[in-house]
């Protein structure tokens, strides 16, 4: 086992996880701290850092859902991307600029944008990116001993768990294609989605935004067969509306104490603004912003209800598809080629002639069957798994160091990033960064609150880190990992 000697310097901040969650976290904390003053190790496999699962991929039908001009790693420097676009001189893609002046670049190019602005600091050594995936974490008495899949090891006084996005799951009426060619549980697995034939009969389990940007892909490539989009409640994501000015909504004051009380106020707000002429886009893009404070106003037993009855609601208006791919579905679906099934899916059979599933359309008692050559598992990540599918998460939740978040929605958290354990108590040491921390943020799926999350995250662990400091400490610190290179 190789062991990294870290027995002088500063504490070590060890951010699990190189997305764009844990690169946004270490940015603002390299930002945050005077240089050196201690040692920010992102841990992620991937060879650049700030791509991570959503902005990975390299397929130029995968565009960022929202306009460039509200996407930025600087909370308060909303137009910092598209400064970044203009110095740069990064050359667009057809059809990125809308008929309404809005940038929707391709995904990728933010990951570039992320990329960059860490590259000072990895170049200066404040950041070290380590190419490997932890596999384990264990608590030691003043820190944290973090295992590396290349057989690395290395010791941290302070950890940050930002492997946001689990893997879809496999519905059960699936499980009998695992393992199948025929099953593709991965929309973003860029090849197997290229090796689809272009004749084929596909079937998209999941009607968000992975079902759309699986479409999007399948139509760049010269796709002519047919889709169909399954989904519970036929439910998709809408589009992007014109604001003509943010509404007056005010959701935050007072807070709604009921999942219903804020039901009917934002459909009030939604009525309101339709007597100006405006669409239902500003009242719900006042929603997103005052999320936090929305959350924040209800008891467990309320929020429970809300993410029940009404995420599915929210989902489908908070995440919107970009215009280019919102006009490829609607070409698709006006040519005949592509279906949107409201439907359960029962069970799906490998047969010679392809997959025979079977489904029971909403409201009705009816079972339909129908034959595909593929299937594409589109239903997003399931945050719910996030600790049975991670290495790491299953080790510190045997150990009693974090605890599933109630409403599956990623890892219990107060605070708003510290990790609580097994026993009820809030870390001191350890952190959550991103979309695993919603349970107690609430809204944190879209870059604007990712980013101010990370922001305030850095400013917690930049005090915490002044603690570290006394003579006493650093002195700990280096018997400790005198110990660990010794073993």
């Amino acid at each position: 086992m190789m062991i990294d000697k870290q027995t002088s310097g500063g504490p070590v901040v060890a951010v699990l996880g190189g997305g764009f969650a844990g690169a946004a976290t270490a940015y603002h904390l390299a930002r945050a701290l005077p240089s050196r003053e201690a040692r920010i190790v992102v841990v992620e496999p991937r060879p650049v850092l700030g791509r991570g699962l959503a902005y990975g991929s390299d397929d130029p039908a995968h565009r960022i859902n929202v306009p460039a001009a509200k996407m930025s790693l600087i909370p308060d420097e909303p137009g910092h991307f598209v400064s970044w676009l203009t110095a740069e001189g990064i050359r667009m893609s057809p059809g990125t600029l809308t008929l309404s002046g809005d940038c929707f670049p391709e995904r990728r190019i933010f990951g570039q944008y992320v990329a960059a602005q860490l590259g000072r600091f990895v170049a200066s050594g404040v950041i070290r990116h380590r190419r490997a995936a932890a596999i384990r974490v264990a608590r030691r008495d003043d820190g944290y001993d973090i295992d590396l899949s290349n057989g690395a090891t290395f010791a941290a006084d302070l950890v940050v768990l930002a492997m946001s996005h689990p893997a879809p799951r496999v519905p059960w009426a699936l499980r009998g294609l695992t393992g199948s060619r025929r099953l593709i549980a991965d929309p973003y697995d860029n090849a197997r989605v290229a090796a689809i034939a272009r004749s084929d009969r596909v079937l998209v389990v999941g009607s968000g935004l992975a079902s759309a940007d699986a479409v999007a892909s399948l139509d760049r490539r010269g796709f002519h067969g047919h889709v169909t989009v399954l989904s519970r409640h036929g439910l998709r994501s809408r589009g992007h509306g014109t604001v003509v000015a943010p509404s007056p909504a005010d959701f935050a004051r007072p807070p709604e104490r009921t999942a219903v009380g804020i039901l009917g106020r934002v459909r009030a707000a939604v009525a309101a603004d339709a007597m100006r002429g405006q669409s239902w886009h500003a009242a719900l893009d006042r929603v997103r912003e005052q999320g936090d404070a929305i959350w924040s106003a209800l008891d467990p037993v309320e929020r429970s209800r809300l993410a029940r009855h009404l995420r599915r609601f929210w989902d489908v208006h908070r995440f919107r598809v970009a215009p280019q791919v919102e006009a490829v579905l609607a070409r698709l679906n006006a040519a005949g080629r592509l279906d949107f099934a409201a439907a359960r899916l029962i069970d799906a059979t490998e047969e010679q002639e392809g997959v025979l599933a079977r489904y029971r359309p909403r409201h009705a008692t009816e079972t339909l069957s129908a034959r595909f050559d593929t299937v594409v598992i589109a239903t997003g990540p399931d945050h719910a798994e996030a600790i049975p599918s991670s290495p790491v998460l299953r080790a510190l939740a045997a150990g009693g160091l974090i605890e599933p978040d109630p409403l599956g929605l990623g890892l219990r958290v107060a605070g708003r990033c510290r990790a609580v354990a097994r026993d009820g108590t809030a870390s001191e040491t350890l952190y959550v960064a991103g979309p695993l921390a919603r349970g107690d943020v609430g809204e944190l799926m879209g870059v604007p609150e990712v980013a101010r999350h990370a922001e305030r995250l850095a400013g917690l662990l930049a005090q915490r880190l002044t603690s570290l400091e006394t003579p006493e400490a650093t002195r700990s610190r280096r018997e400790t990992r005198l110990s660990l290179w010794k073993q």
